[in-house]
């Protein structure tokens, strides 16, 4: 199969408007976070930030398919001692903008950088927002399927009579369980929380994403032969990996060192004949440079 790869340098709110309406199946991006990398983005205020992305996320709304999905990777900035709001701003803005915000994960960044603050610990998560156009929207499921572990071998092997039955919670909770429903199976639906090492080959982001970020949710939410966009692409780290996996890719970056390098890196055009599927399961970095 042919996999097809766009790239744009320009402005994403005006790059954007050069794509057709219902295009795109995945939109997965983190953008310049508020008041950071102002030598490379020229930086935005929290207070502005919200103003900033609006015009970006319409056209995002304008060019996702009614049954794609937008997942936004974003942390908000500590001010003075105080957690910023612009985050939680964006999301109310967007939902009045026609979006629906269907889920939140957890990135859990299991070698987080270290540091000490007089009110606070180090920060060890980020947010990935998913936003859809419709409650109706695709996502394959079982391509992220996890191995049930060896706690199953134990647990399964006698079952009570209380196993076999949805059994309710004992604390009144409302909450029950069938623990038959396990047996069997070898592997399990994950949780929203996502566990993987930051990228560290760059020495100078210490938060740049790993390839298995993207990846996941590039399984979760297409197939083979959809199309990915990254508006705001950085060193290109979600069009390589869905390249890769065979998705049609498009990317847009404002600065034209990133935008260079990642046009080495991905050719327009990219025959996949029966090749074996590649693993992502690693979480050790990759030698590539990441921006982001």
């Amino acid at each position: 199969m042919t996999v097809k790869n766009e790239l744009f340098l320009g402005d994403s709110k005006k790059e954007l408007e050069k794509l057709p309406d219902n295009s795109i199946d995945l939109i997965f991006t983190s953008p310049p976070y508020a008041d950071q990398r102002k030598n490379t983005y020229g930086g935005i205020h929290p207070d502005k930030y919200v103003e900033w992305f609006l015009p970006v996320s319409e056209q995002l709304l304008r060019v996702l398919k009614p049954t794609g999905t937008f997942v936004l990777n974003i942390k908000e900035r500590v001010v003075k001692g105080e957690r910023s709001t612009y985050v939680m701003e964006l999301i109310l803005e967007m939902k009045k903008q026609g979006w629906l915000w269907t889920e939140e994960y957890i990135w859990h960044k299991k070698n987080s950088y270290p540091g000490k603050w007089p009110n606070r610990f180090r920060d060890a998560w980020e947010r990935l927002l998913q936003f859809n156009k419709e409650k109706k929207f695709n996502m394959y499921q079982e391509e992220v399927m996890v191995p049930m572990g060896d706690w199953a071998k134990t647990r399964l092997r006698k079952l009570s009579d209380t196993d076999k039955t949805r059994d309710e919670s004992k604390v009144g909770s409302g909450f029950g369980k069938n623990i038959s429903n396990w047996v069997g199976r070898d592997k399990a639906y994950p949780t929203n929380v996502l566990h993987l090492a930051t990228e560290c080959s760059n020495k100078k982001h210490s938060a740049a994403f790993p390839e298995g970020l993207p990846e996941w949710f590039i399984k979760l939410f297409t197939k083979e032969g959809d199309t990915v966009l990254d508006p705001f692409m950085g060193s290109g780290t979600t069009n390589i990996v869905a390249s890769q996996m065979k998705r049609n890719t498009i990317g847009i970056e404002i600065v034209p060192e990133y935008y260079e390098m990642v046009k080495d890196q991905l050719q327009p055009e990219e025959l996949y004949l029966l090749e074996p599927k590649p693993s992502y399961e690693s979480d050790q970095p990759r030698r590539r440079i990441s921006i982001r």
